[in-house]
């Protein structure tokens, strides 16, 4: 299905993915309507650091994912729903796991329960390699059982059996996309890869983070997008789960003496206990098999293996080169 004359609907719009979605469906010519989180300060988050020809080009409503009217008012009109609002810190979840529910799970339902009677031609549900859980064989394919280790986990496998089952109790065309732990631009300082860059960039030698030795696939932003895209153009994704990742597996204090010697930086990794996972909660392997995508979809990662990981750590590495980017971070403070 191709995107050309389709209203497009951005849930999600004015975070760290769906910025760059919403940016790349713009830059392509389409019809966005971005939805954002409703706030006192008219802010769009990161959309507002778009080019103005980006941001002229957009059609903004402010709401909030936990409101089905706000949510079926501004799917109306629209073909199409890449759905990614959501609330995503793991450590937050374990504070705050009502709010995952009411987000994520209602959140979703909303979405899917919109697009069935305004009667949308697709719907892109965002879901996330945490739903794993700790990797029981690799690499990973979408016929890994789901074990949920965290609130976040938890509510995110609700909410994609929840959409999977309007699929296949009303016949809403469904696609369920599954990122592994994307990573570039723009991302918030609470994932590993940002917050290594912003303490470096800062001035800081003696880097804190949490657990050292679970390994990640590390996705490119770019390449999530593209598979999104893929995802909504291709008939072949429709009632189908398909993960998005690298095909390459590193550690986390592996991938934070790479981010250092790319930044020629001698570290000193302290192990911060805040920033450690409850222990039956801390997911030790994820690694993607992204063989599925390409049947199905023909997306490859354009970022992956080990020189894939490299070119997209030095693009995000540059990003917070700006020194009004980097003081946004706030590298000093743990952010949960």
């Amino acid at each position: 299905m191709g995107l050309t004359g389709k209203k497009i609907a951005v849930t999600g719009a004015d975070g760290f993915i769906g910025s760059h979605l919403t940016e790349r469906l713009v830059r392509s010519g389409h019809d966005v309507r971005a939805f954002v989180m409703y706030n006192s300060f008219n802010s769009w988050g990161w959309l507002d650091q778009l080019p103005p020809d980006i941001r002229d080009g957009l059609d903004v409503v402010a709401g909030d994912i936990r409101d089905a009217y706000g949510v079926k008012a501004a799917l109306t009109g629209c073909d199409i729903v890449f759905h990614l609002a959501a609330l995503i810190a793991i450590p937050y979840s374990y504070r705050s796991p009502e709010s995952y529910v009411d987000t994520n799970i209602k959140g979703t339902l909303h979405v899917v329960q919109a697009a069935r009677e305004l009667g949308m031609s697709r719907v892109i549900h965002t879901s996330t390699s945490e739903v794993y859980g700790t990797a029981r064989y690799v690499p990973i394919t979408e016929e890994h059982p789901l074990h949920g280790q965290s609130p976040y986990a938890a509510s995110k496998i609700g909410a994609d059996q929840l959409a999977m089952s309007f699929h296949e109790s009303f016949g809403t065309p469904v696609a369920i996309v599954r990122p592994f732990n994307t990573y570039g631009p723009r991302q918030s300082a609470r994932a590993v890869i940002p917050s290594v860059i912003a303490q470096i960039a800062s001035g800081r030698r003696e880097v804190k983070l949490g657990s050292l030795h679970p390994t990640r696939d590390f996705t490119y932003v770019a390449d999530t997008v593209n598979g999104f895209i893929a995802a909504a153009e291709s008939a072949n994704a429709v009632g189908e789960v398909v993960q998005l990742g690298s095909g390459y597996e590193c550690s986390v204090g592996d991938t934070a003496a790479l981010i250092a010697r790319l930044m020629g930086a001698e570290l000193v990794i302290e192990t911060e206990q805040a920033r450690l996972r409850p222990e039956k909660s801390e997911v030790e392997r994820l690694w993607a098999d992204p063989a599925k995508a390409k049947r199905l979809l023909g997306w490859e990662p354009a970022y992956g293996g080990r020189d894939g990981l490299e070119r997209g750590l030095k693009e995000t590495i540059d990003w917070f080169a700006d020194p009004a980017r980097l003081a946004a971070y706030k590298a000093d403070r743990y952010n949960v």
